[in-house]
């Protein structure tokens, strides 16, 4: 009998010898809802947040919406119905979300905005971003650089694009970047040709590669008939592959018509093969790997009931609250640089960008 209450015994340690880690492991459910999978950024960022959310022992629930509002809503919904800890949004528009944190809010879900910025909530706990403002001097400055502005004896035609009017982002990086541009043309040394200014003019809905191509297809035709523009503004890399576009396809690039000067971000592989050709100037890198680790990061202080690193307490107010916020650092590529940053850092390989 001593022997079988032994035998017992030590089945009952073997098992819950075996148990015991899974448990340790399972720290509930984290939302992850990123916006669309047009842009290969998007599912970078989701699949690395999945990867390191799984080793840091959560149940990650990954969803694209699509760029489907409703659809980013109903996904939303559920991930806080099966009962989702902490959600980490990427929004569509980043002023639709209020009804549902709402729910998430009463149902005990803390919330992150990663990247864009969640307007018109109290219900936003954290936000995980680059400095905005920043990534739209870095690609004014590229553009002035790329002109050759302090040696340029006549003025410069430039073209203004800025990003989709329902993210919180396109105005910092049209804002930045104004900051340096504003300034020299009101010294007449940029021209804006079609006098097109100002994010109610220049915004591109949704980041539309091909509503960009469209834009500066009616500009070059109706602006450009005898001048020729110098360089573009463009604050995404999907946008600038349709302005190029455009550009090539009534000459430039070509003959006695240089590519003007096309800035970008995101650092998307077709485009940084774009300025290794000469095509693209330049476009920001933003190490989408380092802003799902602080969001990792930021969870599991949450999770632990600690307040999570920020280092910005000020700059993003969303209509209802200042939200605190953490800012990595992003970084200007050319075609100078573009292999010492991007497969210095592990984020492309060499054959990547030869391929």
């Amino acid at each position: 009998m001593k022997f079988f209450t032994s035998l017992l015994a030590a089945a009952a340690m073997t098992v819950a010898g075996f148990a015991a880690p899974a448990v340790a492991q399972d720290k509930g459910m984290v939302g992850i809802s990123m916006p669309t999978k047009t842009s290969t950024r998007w599912i970078s960022d989701g699949e690395t947040m999945e990867k390191l959310f799984k080793d840091a022992g959560y149940t990650p629930d990954l969803q694209f919406a699509d760029d489907d509002i409703p659809n980013q809503l109903a996904q939303i919904e559920n991930m806080v119905t099966k009962g989702a800890k902490v959600l980490v949004i990427g929004a569509i528009d980043g002023t639709t979300l209020s009804d549902i944190l709402q729910k998430a809010a009463d149902a005990g879900v803390k919330v992150i905005a990663y990247d864009r910025l969640i307007r018109d909530s109290g219900n936003v706990d954290y936000y995980a971003t680059f400095d905005n403002f920043q990534v739209g001097v870095l690609q004014a400055t590229s553009l002035v650089e790329g002109l050759k502005l302090d040696s340029a004896t006549e003025p410069k035609n430039i073209e203004l694009f800025g990003g989709s009017p329902d993210d919180n982002n396109a105005f910092f990086f049209y804002d930045g970047a104004m900051s340096v541009l504003q300034p020299l043309i009101d010294s007449g040394k940029l021209v804006v040709k079609s006098g097109q200014m100002g994010m109610d003019q220049v915004g591109t809905l949704r980041w539309d590669g091909a509503v960009a191509q469209a834009r500066m297809e009616n500009l070059l035709s109706s602006a450009y008939t005898d001048a020729k523009v110098d360089g573009v503004l463009s604050p995404y890399d999907g946008l600038s592959i349709g302005i190029i576009s455009a550009l090539k396809g009534v000459g430039y690039g070509s003959g006695d018509m240089p590519m003007p000067i096309v800035t970008g971000q995101d650092a998307e592989l077709p485009s940084v093969k774009s300025i290794l050709a000469g095509e693209q100037h330049s476009t920001v890198f933003k190490d989408t790997r380092e802003l799902a680790k602080v969001t990792v990061n930021m969870v599991n202080a949450i999770m632990d009931g600690k307040e999570p690193e920020v280092n910005d307490t000020k700059t993003y107010e969303n209509g209802v609250k200042v939200v605190p916020s953490y800012l990595l650092k992003p970084v200007s590529v050319d075609k100078s640089n573009a292999k010492d940053v991007l497969v210095g850092s592990g984020y492309y390989t060499e054959d990547q960008l030869n391929n």
